[in-house]
């Protein structure tokens, strides 16, 4: 697939974005990777910034380079989260919908990958479906109404791990405990991720509500993601390879900024970089394998996730 008949063969980039005045993008995980650079792309078109980060010192120090780029005016803050812990989520979205009038986006941007041993959160999640999938899942509920009031979007970053692994999600044994492995966790989570969005769209749809929710991935990008969680020999690894193999984490940035503020995408696609296997290249619609919209397996997913979170949401 290319993406010559929608963006022409350059694909997406921020060059397409206008201004932003006036707009606020709420993103998880933004102080580092892709989700600083895509704070970067939104100040530029003068937006405002609402960064959910778990870690404040660097959330404090990431807000200062903006402020020394863009000025001691730009329009950043931050609210502190962790995605690991369920309260964490609460707390930090009704701070968020005391100090935030309006959400034109909410970036799920936020990630852990490839946790070398089983880890759990405080609520008993394996820790990769807890903070990619569990933790996002009730954010955006508990923000859902404050996005609609703005006709905003709900951007899910997703990962071609996906369609790797187990290419399921292992209902009868979610914490893997019977034979974990980092790969396959990391899988099922993000897999949980993306048949969330896609259950979300349809619920959205048939309610008539006025939200946007759009699924991309960044490909192979050069960010931090894999040191605070990974093996040493997968870190290793990475470091040696990922000069040859990945793209900068700016441009791992632009399928979110895209699926943020772009008009006329689908509902049921998956944006991202278009070659070697989508892992780099202009971005554009990428092809999806039907396992992220088996209808049957997001309906479970969705039930799932409201009793483990105890939070029951309708759009």
């Amino acid at each position: 697939m290319t993406t010559t008949k929608q963006f022409g063969p350059q694909g997406w980039t921020p060059e397409r974005l206008g201004s932003l005045q006036g707009k606020t993008y709420v993103i998880t995980g933004a102080n580092a990777g892709a989700g600083f650079e895509a704070t970067r792309t939104l100040l530029t078109k003068g937006a405002k910034i609402v960064m959910m980060n778990r870690n404040a010192e660097k959330s404090a120090a990431a807000i200062e380079t903006l402020k020394q780029e863009f000025g001691g005016d730009a329009r950043v803050t931050f609210v502190r989260l962790d995605l690991a812990v369920l309260d964490s989520v609460r707390q930090a979205a009704a701070e968020l919908l005391e100090t935030v009038p309006r959400i034109d986006a909410l970036i799920c941007n936020a990630a852990i990958a490839q946790v070398a041993k089983q880890e759990l959160t405080v609520e008993g999640f394996e820790s990769q479906l807890g903070v990619n999938h569990f933790g996002h899942f009730l954010l955006c509920g508990l923000l859902f109404d404050r996005i609609e009031e703005s006709r905003g979007r709900i951007v899910v970053v997703g990962s071609n791990a996906y369609k790797m692994g187990l290419k399921k999600i292992q209902f009868e044994d979610l914490n893997f405990d019977q034979n974990y492995t980092a790969w396959n966790a990391y899988a099922q989570s993000k897999l949980a991720q993306m048949m969330f969005a896609y259950e979300l769209q349809r619920r959205v749809h048939a309610a008539g509500k006025q939200v946007q929710v759009r699924v991309c991935h960044p490909g192979a990008s050069r960010t931090n993601l894999l040191n605070d969680t990974a093996s040493l020999p997968m870190k290793m690894l990475w470091k040696v390879i990922s000069p040859f193999i990945a793209q900068s984490a700016e441009k791992g940035s632009w399928p979110e900024v895209m699926c943020a503020t772009e008009e006329g995408l689908k509902p049921q696609a998956l944006y991202g970089p278009t070659q070697r296997v989508e892992t780099v290249g202009p971005v554009g619609e990428c092809p999806l394998e039907p396992l992220a919209v088996n209808q049957e397996a997001a309906t479970q997913l969705w039930s799932l996730s409201e009793q483990k979170t105890c939070y029951s949401w309708s759009p």
